[in-house]
């Protein structure tokens, strides 16, 4: 009875771990590849949008910035979000265009945003779907990890820091070279 108990637990942790692989295994998008379109509701400090953002719509005007983090309210990412606001401009002036991604609701979004005077949208990733797509899901801790993607004019992703630091300025300032690169 017991070996028979443990086959089947045996058999159960091996069918999940092929699974999981499976579902996570995705392949990392590259530099130079298209990047993979979405369609995900947003919030600004003013409003929400339920109808959502779809990326392959915003694609051609600016090179956009899609700033994953974890979630609204916490430190690193309210240090996070706040470093692309108090360099908006420039950020503007590199040709850039900037969404925050996480998994949180646009209702969090928008009071989020409006406390912390954000110029920029914050697209609602509740189910992690977007982020798995962009390797930036952390299914340990169910949270998106906090990453940076650079979509060019074109559609391809240009640049990407699948390591960003909030409390760091070498992170931001890659990302600001990159852009410059791409003016």
């Amino acid at each position: 009875m017991i070996q028979r108990a443990f086959k089947s637990l045996l058999l159960l942790a091996v069918v999940t771990l092929v699974i999981h692989s499976a579902t996570f295994s995705s392949e990392l998008p590259k530099v130079g590849q298209a990047a993979p379109d979405f369609t995900l509701p947003f919030a600004t400090k003013d409003s929400v949008n339920s109808s959502g953002l779809k990326l392959s719509q915003v694609v051609g005007k600016n090179n956009i910035i899609l700033a994953f983090y974890p979630a609204d309210w916490s430190g690193g990412c309210t240090k996070e979000m706040c470093t692309m606001r108090d360099n908006f401009t420039s950020l503007s002036e590199l040709g850039a265009t900037v969404y925050g991604i996480s998994g949180d609701y646009v209702y969090s979004h928008r009071e989020w945003a409006k406390l912390l005077n954000l110029q920029f949208a914050l697209l609602s990733d509740h189910d992690h779907e977007v982020a798995k797509a962009y390797a930036s899901y952390s299914p340990e801790d169910g949270y998106n990890k906090r990453t940076v993607y650079v979509i060019d004019r074109s559609g391809n992703v240009a640049y990407i820091d699948l390591e960003y630091k909030a409390a760091s300025t070498e992170s931001f300032e890659k990302l600001k070279s990159a852009l410059t690169k791409l003016r």
